[in-house]
């Protein structure tokens, strides 16, 4: 399966991110991709980074949603389409999984929270899911999840997902390397891909980037550019055998 990671430029509004996600899909076709992933809250964009994002208007990321939908199913490819979501329980931060028919397949909440982002209004999800497309399970883990909480990719991996996509944000930090190498551990330790999908930034230390199952690092975007990561998985590599291992039974209390 062709994948496409989209670095993109943050956007300037939650206009200006329906645009970008079109533009970057149809790149992807192009290319000859099946499925595109954004980076974390491509529309409107990420609150309490540095950035203007526009309030919260429910009919316009519904509107935004349905036509991306049927963009989809225009060039007849899959998108992860991160994205702010209210509910009856609040603000959320969510990755919409579409279809190349444009159908929704379901959506992944992020429900570990950077403790940063409580006060942006933020709530977690509840519940994990795994997503199918093409016979190929996949899963996501947004940001904060996979750099800090390693058990969510444990968990996909766990239900077999070959590959794991991680919508996040990453600007200037103090650690890059932390980051950097997180990506190949989670890779690592399950033996699976690992798609992590950043903005592109100023001053950016860490970049978008897909981890083999072996821990290459199969492409790297370029520090601050906006570009399509294109590539053709093998998904005999994942063989996930560190992932079945697993033995929940060790950790039980005696």
């Amino acid at each position: 399966m062709k994948i496409g990671l989209a670095q993109t430029r943050f956007p300037h509004s939650a206009t200006d991110g329906l645009k970008i996600v079109r533009e970057m899909i149809d790149e992807a076709s192009q290319n000859g991709c099946h499925l595109i992933c954004f980076p974390e809250s491509i529309i409107p964009g990420l609150r309490g980074v540095g950035y203007k994002v526009d309030e919260y208007n429910h009919g316009f990321q519904s509107k935004a949603l349905e036509e991306i939908c049927h963009f989809a199913r225009q060039v007849k490819i899959s998108v992860i389409l991160p994205m702010e979501w209210e509910d009856q329980h609040g603000l959320h931060l969510v990755a919409f999984v579409i279809g190349n028919n444009g159908e929704i397949l379901g959506y992944q909440t992020k429900n570990q929270i950077d403790p940063g982002e409580d006060m942006y209004g933020y709530v977690p999800g509840e519940g994990r899911r795994i997503f199918e497309i093409n016979n190929i399970k996949f899963g996501i883990v947004i940001c904060h999840e996979g750099w800090r909480y390693p058990e969510t990719v444990r968990w996909a991996a766990r239900q077999e997902a070959t590959i794991v996509f991680h919508p996040q944000f990453t600007g200037e930090v103090n650690n890059p390397d932390f980051f950097n190498h997180a990506m190949v551990c989670r890779s690592l330790e399950n033996n699976i891909y690992f798609a992590s999908v950043n903005y592109a930034l100023e001053d950016q230390q860490s970049t978008s980037a897909l981890i083999s199952p072996l821990g290459e690092r199969l492409i790297v975007a370029k520090s601050g550019t906006e570009e399509l990561l294109v590539y053709d998985i093998d998904l005999e590599q994942a063989d996930l055998v560190l992932a079945k291992r697993f033995n929940p039974h060790l950790l039980k209390l005696i």
